[in-house]
């Protein structure tokens, strides 16, 4: 039973990881499967030796991040602004502050659906998600990205069962009435040994 339960915590902090939803653009795939629509980034079953899909701006082999060399500072603290409103709010289980952050017309989610699953997160679930290394390395004026090792800690509330997973994460940004939101996100789980 509590195999059951670890499994299904597991596929839940995927889902929670990397705010996707049925529909997906070309290129990301759906987060309770863990590949891209190519099939080459099976984070659950293989290491990670691939590229990300071509949109995002980095590879998921070697541990050297790239920041973008172009990011005016103030464009670049309002990213990180963001960025940390996306995570806190979330840890806080804030779902207005949090969806304030999400795009209205995402690329990689529905948003509807993102509101739904997150509300039901936080009233399952104990979730806490800590970021290091957060860079930009990807900028134009319309679209930014985010990449952060994060550290994903999740407890059902009922039953007790945790789950801690690491992984990669590329936070895709899109500008909307002149402020940064998120419009997708690319989480690869790192090899558990």
């Amino acid at each position: 039973m509590k195999l059951k339960y670890m499994t299904m915590l597991t596929l839940i902090l995927l889902l929670l990881s990397a705010c996707a939803g049925e529909e997906n653009r070309e290129g990301a795939g759906s987060i309770s499967d863990g590949e891209s629509s190519s099939g080459k980034n099976n984070a659950l079953e293989h290491g990670v030796t691939d590229q990300a899909p071509s949109e995002v701006g980095f590879s998921m082999t070697g541990k050297d991040i790239e920041a973008a060399q172009n990011v005016p500072a103030a464009e670049k603290k309002a990213l990180m602004e963001t960025f940390d409103i996306y995570l806190k709010a979330f840890n806080e289980e804030d779902l207005e502050k949090y969806m304030s952050v999400i795009a209205k017309e995402p690329e990689g989610f529905d948003y509807k659906q993102e509101e739904k699953d997150v509300k039901a997160a936080f009233e399952n679930y104990e979730v806490n998600r800590t970021a290091e290394d957060v860079t930009v390395i990807k900028y134009n004026k319309n679209q930014a990205q985010v990449f952060a090792s994060l550290s994903i800690s999740m407890e059902q509330e009922t039953t007790g069962a945790k789950v801690d997973r690491t992984g990669r994460q590329v936070t895709v940004f899109a500008k909307e009435d002149g402020n940064w939101r998120v419009t997708s996100v690319y989480f690869i789980g790192d090899v558990i040994e």
